[in-house]
């Protein structure tokens, strides 16, 4: 090893941290306002969500164009492999507090609505089977089978963690070709996935009168399987990025932290679906 990678690597000051903190703000008071209907809300919510794409363009180019020049070292390696395993536990922790969300409703709150006293004296005729809409929705609803787009998209998400695990397989041998096609196969397999879940949710909304105030079944239903929607969409355009990054020659057997990042969230995204359809869609 040479002496530049023995010794630890010290970035230089950036203003890249200042205008993500400034894009989060816009982002997020943009959003409150927008939902009041105050008129810079819109323009407020698009200018932190442009601010926030230059930040990753820049801040991501830039850690790129230091790996690529031979400066990171092992000890930057690990730093990013805790950082990258901390992240993804947050996700884990973020989807834990909905799908809590979803037992307490189910498990607890609905069948305690319905019984004794509180069925009696608060709820009248409120039964407590699942799915429900909550006892003051009296717009009828059909809830989401399992069996149809849901279980395709199963299908999708597996078949994509596959070719994902054969472009790997494809790096860690230097085969630059099934690098590539395994990447793209993976890229396509989840905008499959993206398009499937849209029309979803117009069938969901046209056919079946389930909506996001349907509820607490609605409600439940459309954040977790948006959330999800829009991780696999975020995962997506990461591997994209990979793919960008195989085609100008970058990554090598040894040396590809990257892609292995790209690839722990995509099959954490395939985790979190396989619970998604059981508990959300099957149960």
């Amino acid at each position: 090893m040479s002496e530049t990678l023995e010794r630890y690597f010290v970035p230089e000051p950036s203003t890249y941290p200042i205008f993500g903190s400034a894009a989060l703000l816009l982002f997020g008071a943009g959003a409150a306002l927008w939902l009041n209907e105050v008129v810079a809300g819109p323009w407020m919510f698009f200018g932190g969500i442009a601010i926030l794409v230059y930040m990753l363009f820049g801040w991501f180019g830039q850690v790129v164009r230091e790996s690529e020049g031979g400066l990171y070292g092992k000890q930057v390696d690990k730093s990013f492999r805790w950082s990258m395993g901390w992240f993804i536990f947050s996700e884990v922790m973020f989807f834990a507090a909905f799908f809590g969300v979803l037992f307490y409703a189910r498990v607890l709150s609905v069948p305690w609505l319905s019984s004794g006293d509180n069925e009696a004296l608060l709820w009248q005729g409120f039964t407590g089977v699942w799915p429900s809409a909550g006892p003051r929705v009296e717009e009828a609803f059909t809830p989401m089978g399992a069996w149809g787009i849901p279980a395709f998209n199963t299908l999708i998400l597996l078949s994509s963690g596959a070719t994902l695990t054969w472009a790997h397989y494809g790096l860690l041998k230097n085969k630059r070709s099934q690098l590539k096609l395994g990447l793209l196969a993976t890229i396509l397999l989840g905008a499959i996935f993206i398009g499937f879940q849209a029309y979803e949710y117009v069938h969901a909304y046209s056919d079946l009168n389930l909506r996001l105030d349907s509820g607490i079944y609605g409600s439940t239903f459309y954040l977790l399987t948006g959330f999800h929607g829009l991780h696999v969409t975020v995962g997506a355009i990461m591997l994209t990025v990979m793919l960008f990054r195989s085609m100008a020659g970058h990554f090598t057997p040894d040396n590809h932290f990257a892609f292995e990042a790209a690839a722990w969230y995509w099959h954490f995204v395939d985790v979190v679906w396989l619970f998604l359809f059981v508990v959300v869609y099957w149960l």
